[in-house]
């Protein structure tokens, strides 16, 4: 009975399944913390010793878990202009960033959160170089002409702002680009889902990503 009280924390503070799912999720997690290239995935380990050692549950809370990651990062391969929104702070940014020597990561964000910090600190000033930090909506669009390989959708997860940031990135989406939105089919977050079948997208799931490429 005690077990059942039991809160692991790497899981959020109010997740409520039984101790013996999330030791079971925590198993499949670590399989795929395996699978991140090196770099990411000792930035990873790192980082989730920070958090804890910092109580900084935000982001044990928020960050994309290694399943996700591992598949994010296979379909950003090759994509040298990134665009994240919703950056927290900064695991994936991070990630996009080590998992390419030459990629250019810019991630929107309206809040700015003071623990990003400890997260930028982790990895070299060469990598910090290539990220480019916008306090903004990721609704509000790109800053001038560009084009774009990747856009990776994980802001503020409600049904009108993910439209909406769907239909100003989608015209700077380089010709074979791809958009990503996260927590595709989470009942926690219905405002993604029902912004994808409101948009009428034509996709792939991918765990909890949904991916679309133009036709």
């Amino acid at each position: 009975m005690i077990l059942r009280h039991v809160r692991l924390p790497v899981f959020r503070a109010n997740d409520p399944r039984p101790l013996s799912t999330r030791l079971g999720r925590l198993a499949r997690q670590t399989q795929a913390l395996g699978r991140l290239p090196p770099p990411v995935r000792t930035f990873y380990v790192r980082a989730l010793w920070t958090a804890w050692r910092h109580q900084d549950q935000y982001s044990l809370d928020v960050v994309a878990r290694p399943h996700d990651l591992a598949a994010l990062l296979r379909l950003a391969d090759g994509a040298e202009v990134v665009v994240e929104l919703g950056t927290a702070t900064a695991w994936t940014a991070l990630a996009l960033a080590l998992a390419h020597g030459t990629r250019r990561v810019t991630t929107y964000d309206p809040v700015r959160r003071p623990q990003r910090e400890l997260y930028l600190e982790l990895v070299p000033s060469s990598v910090r170089d290539r990220i480019a930090f916008v306090n903004d909506v990721g609704r509000s669009g790109p800053r001038g002409p560009v084009m774009v390989d990747f856009v990776f959708v994980d802001g503020s997860h409600e049904r009108e702002d993910t439209t909406r940031t769907f239909s100003v990135w989608r015209d700077a989406l380089a010709p074979r680009g791809t958009i990503v939105f996260h927590d595709y089919l989470d009942p926690s977050y219905p405002g993604v889902t029902q912004a994808i079948r409101e948009l009428g997208l034509e996709g792939r799931q991918c765990g909890r990503l949904f991916v679309w490429t133009p036709g």
